[in-house]
């Protein structure tokens, strides 16, 4: 028996998938990484739809779908289709929690010079944070359904799931850099503009929870609301959505004017479209009075986008190569000589 066991093991080690997760090359942990970002991104773009669809409550019972039956059934109140889309994305989680565990064990594995190099902390935090979030995430979801969609509950659900994303690009970004002191690429003025979006983005994604917990689109018609005007916070989304595009408008035309390097115009350019089509289907969905497949795209791109700020935000600084990790007095080091800034 020792030997057979002895043997898979010796086995699965050839396996690429395992040898990717167990000894990641600079390569590899990219890629499990990204894998992260797809897969939290694919779960709040399902998560809107089951809201969208009003089938929130298609489980009406958490962790079983409902007090009778572990899997999908007819529930009272909601038609097999709602509890089909509500028990589907339950399902998802089951894939979600593999990725997330890949994405820990990857980080905590990696080791940018190789078998005997010195493992990255700053990169194993952020892979502690993959499969907490999906933990925390389940139990929130749990709160959600149990209080009925409370609307403060599923501006949490929301916003959590947007953390989670945050931190995931985050280990994307860093896996590929080396652990020098960050080097700045670009003026002083355009780095804080670019935090500034970022923070500015992160209130959007909050207030279009808002408006959604206000709107028709709940999650369920006996879904309690925000005791809000609907058209009041939509103007304030509308109005912080004008002010993203300035900021965003600026730190373009800044980071053009200034010659930033092509990797943060690439990562500009992509921003600003992204935005601008986020805009456009925004007035299109309210002009139409909010149909729900809209308003699913509307979602969707919100979370592009943030991912898009997010990306242009990290490619202002420089760390070096991922293989530039120093010990003793060099540790903080930069890589390479800083540009100057004020060109």
């Amino acid at each position: 028996m020792r030997v057979v066991a002895a043997d898979l093991l010796s086995r699965a080690g050839s396996w690429p998938l395992v040898r990717a997760v167990l000894a990641p090359t600079p390569r590899s942990m990219r890629r499990i990484a990204l894998a992260g970002v797809i897969a939290d991104t694919v779960i709040m773009s399902t998560g809107a739809a089951v809201r969208l669809s009003s089938s929130g409550l298609g489980c009406p019972d958490w962790p079983q779908c409902s007090t009778a039956d572990i899997v999908a059934s007819k529930n009272a109140g909601q038609t097999l289709l709602n509890t089909w889309i509500e028990f589907s994305n339950r399902l998802l989680n089951f894939p979600l929690v593999v990725i997330a565990a890949l994405v820990f064990i990857a980080a905590w594995r990696f080791r940018p010079l190789g078998p005997g190099g010195q493992k990255r902390r700053d990169l194993f935090w952020l892979g502690v944070a993959q499969p907490a979030g999906v933990v925390a995430q389940a139990v929130i979801g749990g709160i959600v359904v149990l209080t009925k969609l409370a609307p403060a509950a599923v501006s949490v659900h929301f916003l959590v799931s947007a953390s989670i994303v945050a931190a995931a690009v985050t280990l994307y970004t860093r896996c590929g850099e080396g652990t020098a002191a960050p080097t700045p690429v670009v003026r002083r003025d355009l780095r804080l503009l670019s935090a500034a979006l970022v923070a500015v983005t992160a209130v959007m994604l909050a207030a279009g929870t808002v408006v959604t917990g206000t709107g028709p689109l709940a999650g369920n018609a006996a879904a309690p609301r925000y005791k809000l005007p609907l058209e009041g916070v939509t103007q304030l989304h509308a109005y912080i959505g004008w002010l993203m595009t300035g900021l965003a408008v600026a730190l373009v035309l800044g980071l053009r004017v200034s010659g930033a390097p092509p990797r943060a115009m690439r990562a500009a350019w992509i921003m600003i479209a992204a935005l601008g089509l986020q805009g456009l289907l925004g007035y299109v969905q309210y002009f139409n009075h909010l149909p729900a497949g809209l308003v699913w795209f509307h979602v969707t791109g919100a979370v592009l986008v943030w991912i898009a700020v997010l990306r242009l935000f990290f490619a202002l600084r420089d760390r070096g190569p991922v293989n530039s990790y120093r010990t003793g007095p060099a540790a903080t080091a930069p890589a390479r000589q800083p540009e100057p800034l004020d060109r």
